[in-house]
């Protein structure tokens, strides 16, 4: 089994030199380049060839390289996917995708453009449109690894305010959430704008993490701690998972066993043993780092 630690997403403008720079110190799983809302339409362009000329200098180590695009149908979309072929990035992340053409269409410029196969695609889920059409999407590409909730596009869409609760959220990204894992996708839950509000923060992280997302995405440094502590396993449920894989390895009968007290069947093992792999990729993360 193959995983990837997408505890912590943050968002680095583009056009700011000094924060891209600064990435390749930071604790984050996962840094989203962002040539998009990051960036205002007059350093469009600027943005684009001052991220590639980053990309080509500076080596992000462990971190998964995500570059969010513009949209395809803007004046800079196409231009923007041309561009990172080469760059040495892991995805391309489509932001406003609200309907499975659209992954289609950047999956067919990806090949016009000669992207290797290993380099994905990620789809932001920010609208209405997107939550009912979130299955079709998922379907779309055999690229397409990741989704990233929209969630502040989202309640301009839906008419919402944010919350601590995320009340109004709550249909929208547990159906997400259910289209991720029925086709094999993993997910990142939206951003928290108030950077003031660490409690607040830290509750909106473990509401995500019982919702069953891989992740948070991030618009601040300082937020990553929170997100790598919550979306990490617990030292608990490591414990756990080494007695399941023990327990089941020296049993006879491999149908079902009780551990702890608690029934285990064969998909806890296969649960247990994906605790463990991630649990030790980002042991070693943090090693390197």
């Amino acid at each position: 089994m193959r995983f990837k630690p997408r505890r912590s997403a943050l968002y680095i403008p583009g056009s700011n030199k000094r924060a891209l720079e600064k990435a390749v110190s930071l604790a984050a799983d996962v840094v989203i380049l962002d040539l998009e809302d990051a960036v205002s339409p007059d350093n469009k362009i600027q943005a684009r060839a001052q991220l590639l000329d980053t990309l080509g200098r500076q080596d992000f180590g462990e971190r998964e390289v995500v570059v969010r695009i513009n949209g395809l149908d803007t004046d800079w979309g196409v231009a923007d996917l041309a561009a990172f072929h080469d760059a040495g990035i892991d995805a391309l992340l489509l932001p406003k995708v609200e309907r499975p053409d659209q992954i289609e269409h950047a999956e067919s410029l990806m090949s016009d453009h000669h992207y290797d196969s290993s380099i994905g695609l990620w789809a932001m889920i920010e609208t209405p449109l997107a939550i009912i059409q979130v299955n079709d999407i998922c379907q779309a590409s055999d690229r397409l690894n990741a989704l990233v909730m929209g969630t502040s596009d989202l309640a301009k869409e839906l008419r919402v305010p944010h919350t601590r609760d995320r009340t109004a959220f709550l249909y929208a990204l547990s159906r997400c959430v259910l289209a991720a894992r029925a086709f094999g996708l993993d997910i990142i839950d939206g951003v928290c704008l108030d950077l003031d509000d660490e409690s607040g923060y830290a509750q909106g992280c473990c509401q995500g993490r019982e919702l069953g997302f891989d992740g948070k995405s991030l618009i601040h440094p300082k937020q990553i701690a929170l997100a790598n502590h919550y979306f990490s396993p617990s030292e608990e449920s490591v414990a756990f998972a080494k007695k399941i894989i023990c327990a089941w390895e020296s049993s006879e009968n491999k149908g079902v066993l009780v551990v702890d007290g608690k029934l285990v069947e064969y998909l806890h093992v296969l649960e247990a043993k994906r605790t463990l792999e991630i649990s030790r990729l980002i042991a070693g993360r943090s090693s390197a780092q």
